[in-house]
């Protein structure tokens, strides 16, 4: 069994832009396991190069807007889907690097060493307006992705 980091992104003062931290912080409540590694990344996206290394498997969670679909719905990005789109040379500025551009400094910095089994998980949102509380429905996306990601490490890791 290899070690597994869960990773939520996103900013709590930002309405439903949270919901990846909230995710992580219900993620903690539920899950102690030595092999498993549970990080509230906030906005810092760009420390994810340094948490990668070692790692078999990878599981993002973070808020994605303008979908068109209902607040709270769940997306699943496969690695093969994540692997498709890393750049080669990706031109951000470090304050608003977005997870998926770390991905691709991450790949090119650790070659060998990078994780091929990442999952991003994405929770539709409609709000990231200055508010430290959540909708509901954002809410309830978060402990749909709580309950998926349980379900998914349980029957690969924890049994």
């Amino acid at each position: 069994m290899g070690k597994i980091t869960i990773m939520g992104f996103g900013n709590p003062v930002r309405e439903d832009d949270g919901v990846g931290i909230y995710v992580i912080e219900k993620l903690k409540e539920k899950i102690e396991h030595e092999d498993i590694e549970i990080l509230d990344m906030g906005t810092a996206a760009f420390e994810v190069l340094f948490k990668l290394r070692g790692r078999e498997r990878i599981i993002l969670v973070d808020a994605v807007i303008n979908t068109g679909e209902a607040v709270g719905t769940l997306y699943k990005l496969p690695a093969s889907e994540i692997n498709a789109h890393i750049q080669d040379d990706p031109l951000v500025f470090l304050h608003s690097l977005k997870w998926d551009q770390a991905l691709s400094y991450a790949k090119k910095i650790l070659q060998e060493d990078y994780p091929e089994n990442i999952d991003v998980y994405l929770v539709a949102i409609d709000s990231t307006r200055f508010n430290t509380e959540m909708t509901q429905e954002a809410r309830e996306g978060g402990d749909k992705l709580v309950d998926k990601i349980l379900e998914d490490i349980d029957a690969k890791v924890l049994n």
